[in-house]
């Protein structure tokens, strides 16, 4: 049996990992601005999370959602308090695109409506309905196509409220910064606009954090820059630090029922175990501070090299766009540089480290892509 060929891989494989460096089966040193899709969130082989999933795995690594899991429940406290929204409730899954699932299925719970306003060059996940709500039509097959999704373009309020007072919308869903789109930066102003008008019709805000979330726009939550609360807020990526796990924030305009929603693997004692000891390492090396100041000052850095056409970003969320495809670059930065980085399109470098990136890694960074730059 052989892999279903689904991703163009470079001709690397990596073994290792520590703090911000990645190390590949010849020995070479990768200095990591990508985070594996910004899911490293404390660092690779972090000894105090090792250490944390090591003892957890040596007791239970599983058991049913039926018992009594006070790892959810200490982890939900730990969440709440961090993040601000003690009030709120979690339901724990197992990644993004199940946390946006499962949003807009209680949304459509709640309002009894099934039209969904949702963002161009949005991503929210590859199951049916977060599909369906991506403004991809490369991925969206046709069983995914169950419901209306009004595709509206970002900052827009006028669209927005036109679309909003048909009176048939279940839920507008947003992501804090659009990651695949770009880095795309919601307006302040159109945030708490958005938040107004939801409000109003009754409309439930669902805001998708799951890759601007954990810290890595230098505020635990990329929309608190806007000072809104969201009816419902998606994370992952970040949450596990690799491990897979995902969650679900609830407001209290929310009741429960048995039965709403489920999952087998989702909270499981190993999940939750890497997840408390991230949310531990993040209070105690003050990481989501170190986002903010080590981001601020990458881009500053940045926006002084005349080859880049325009940076945006919050914290260590970052994308590079230039004037022409930046393939070439990146491949530069990997293989001649040992740089790692994503893409967006074809034009945007995207930068997503580890939250503990530090200054002097940030110059490294800037040094090698001048480099790469000045050929």
């Amino acid at each position: 049996m052989k892999l279903f060929d689904v991703y163009p891989l470079f001709d690397i494989e990596i073994v290792k990992g520590k703090g911000c460096y990645t190390y590949d089966t010849k020995g070479n040193e990768y200095l990591d601005l990508y985070g594996g899709h910004a899911v490293i969130s404390v660092g690779h082989t972090h000894p105090y999370y090792t250490q944390k999933i090591t003892e957890q795995a040596a007791k239970l690594i599983f058991y049913s959602n039926s018992v009594i899991n006070s790892l959810q429940t200490q982890l939900a406290e730990m969440l709440g308090k961090q993040s601000g929204y003690e009030d709120y409730s979690l339901f724990l899954i197992n990644s993004g695109a199940e946390a946006n699932e499962n949003a807009l299925k209680l949304a459509s719970f709640h309002t009894g409506k099934k039209k969904v306003i949702a963002f161009k060059k949005s991503f929210h996940g590859r199951t049916s309905a977060a599909v369906n709500v991506t403004d991809n039509p490369k991925i969206i097959a046709p069983i995914n196509s169950t419901f209306e999704v009004s595709y509206l373009s970002l900052n827009d309020i006028t669209a927005v409220q036109k679309e909003i007072s048909r009176g048939d919308v279940c839920a507008v869903i947003i992501e804090g910064i659009q990651g695949i789109g770009g880095i795309q930066v919601p307006d302040v102003d159109f945030m708490r606009q958005l938040r107004g008008l939801c409000t109003q019709n009754g409309v439930i805000l669902i805001l998708d954090e799951i890759q601007s979330g954990y810290g890595r726009s230098g505020k635990f939550f990329a929309h608190q820059y806007s000072g809104i609360r969201p009816d419902i807020i998606t994370i992952a990526k970040g949450m596990g630090n690799g491990f897979p796990i995902g969650g679900v924030l609830i407001s209290p305009i929310f009741s429960p029922v048995y039965g709403m929603l489920g999952t087998t693997f989702g909270g499981n004692h190993l999940g939750c175990s890497a997840a408390i000891a991230v949310l531990e390492i993040m209070e105690s090396e003050k990481l989501v501070d170190n986002a903010a100041k080590v981001g601020e000052y990458l881009i500053k850095e940045l926006k002084k090299i005349p080859a880049i056409k325009e940076v945006r970003g919050l914290g260590l969320m970052i994308g590079l766009e230039f004037d022409c495809p930046v393939k070439e670059l990146r491949q530069k930065l990997l293989f001649e540089e040992k740089v790692f980085t994503g893409v967006s399109g074809t034009n945007v470098i995207r930068l997503l480290p580890p939250l503990c990136l530090s200054k002097e890694q940030a110059d490294i960074f800037i040094g090698k892509l001048k480099k790469v730059l000045n050929g």
